[in-house]
């Protein structure tokens, strides 16, 4: 739903402006509800967010079907979808230990990783094909019916129990035990600066180029579809090198190469010319994104307890959520009077110097 949502709102109003209210909407309302990963049986939740996210969705389907569409109403359901992500999120990440062995984080991260890619590489040619030919409401619907699917998978899932925080302890003190855990530890201290810094300078690339493509190369639909697409086939192809890949010794200096190859992937972006040039930096980048989500989260796996992973899972998911909104209040309307190519190339580069000094950061 995600694409044909973005999609929608680029072709129907070409507004750096309206695409950062559309990033807040989907991003902000995460950091309200986050923390509830250590607090129940972290398969129920997921299981409870799936579901309160496909009954908000089939509630949109049928109202775009029964005529009433409104870019309001997206955004509204854009928020209520968001704190389901907000539960569902860092609970998929904390349960990983409790089902796989320490020695095979790595590899089975990487194999998630290309899991994930593959369906996104369906999931724009499915959605760009339902919004050009037929109706944004049906791509609400197969929204809706994947979430069904994934429910009842979820129900037939066996996890090991971890003893949990109780159910008396207020979300405040959850979070204040996470950031007091999070930052007396040297390395999630790194980590979690490092990873708000990125999210920020990611977040042009992430949000802007539909605009910049409507700009530069065309509205067609398809120029978008082929945009998801190429990003998610070298993100596929990322996270099968990761999973064939293994183990990486040093996690640290893995992140931070990535980290200089996705910036100046994202540079590139904004020099690149004709579209087909651009769709192959685009590819590139992609191919980035598993390696480090792979070595961050086996890091945060490797050196947290099972009974605080949640919350600091969850904190990494308030800083990725707060970033990228906060990162859109300066971008979004800076796209509107700068061209988004320079966005790119700018942020790109810090991107790229991130990834310099990440490693010699101590």
């Amino acid at each position: 739903m995600s694409f044909a949502t973005i999609w929608y709102i680029t072709l129907e109003t070409s507004s750096g402006s309206w695409v950062i209210l559309s990033t807040i909407c989907s991003l902000l309302p995460q950091v309200l509800i986050s923390l509830w990963a250590d607090r129940y049986e972290r398969r129920y939740l997921i299981i409870l967010a799936d579901g309160f996210i496909a009954l908000s969705t089939l509630g949109l389907a049928i109202a775009f079907f029964s005529g009433y569409r409104s870019i309001w109403l997206l955004l509204v359901i854009s928020v209520i979808r968001s704190l389901g992500a907000g539960i569902q999120t860092p609970a998929v990440n904390a349960m990983f230990p409790q089902i796989v062995p320490a020695e095979k984080l790595t590899h089975v991260n990487g194999i998630n990783q290309a899991l994930n890619s593959l369906l996104l590489l369906l999931s724009p040619a499915v959605g760009g094909m339902v919004l050009g030919y037929f109706d944004i409401a049906w791509a609400f619907l197969l929204d809706v019916m994947t979430a069904a699917v994934a429910i009842i998978i979820l129900f037939f899932l066996k996890t090991k129990r971890v003893v949990r925080a109780s159910g008396n302890v207020s979300p405040f003190t959850d979070l204040r035990e996470g950031l007091t855990f999070t930052f007396s530890h040297r390395l999630l201290k790194r980590l979690i600066i490092c990873y708000g810094i990125s999210f920020f300078l990611i977040t042009p690339s992430a949000f802007l180029t539909p605009v910049m493509i409507e700009r530069s190369f065309g509205g067609d639909v398809w120029r978008l579809t082929v945009n998801e697409m190429v990003w998610t086939v070298g993100s596929l192809l990322g996270g099968v090198f990761v999973s064939l890949h293994g183990e990486f010794k040093d996690k640290i200096r893995t992140i931070g190469t990535a980290l200089i190859g996705f910036g100046l992937c994202f540079a590139l972006l904004g020099v690149a010319k004709p579209f087909s040039l651009y769709l192959f930096f685009m590819g590139a980048a992609g191919f980035f994104s598993p390696v480090i989500a792979t070595a961050q989260t086996v890091l945060i796996q490797e050196n947290v307890t099972a009974a605080m992973m949640g919350r600091v899972f969850s904190i990494m998911q308030i800083i990725s959520a707060g970033a990228m909104p906060v990162a859109m209040l300066l971008f979004g309307p800076l796209a509107d009077v700068v061209a988004v190519e320079t966005i790119l190339l700018a942020t790109g580069v810090l991107l790229a110097g991130l990834g310099v000094v990440f490693p010699r950061y101590n």
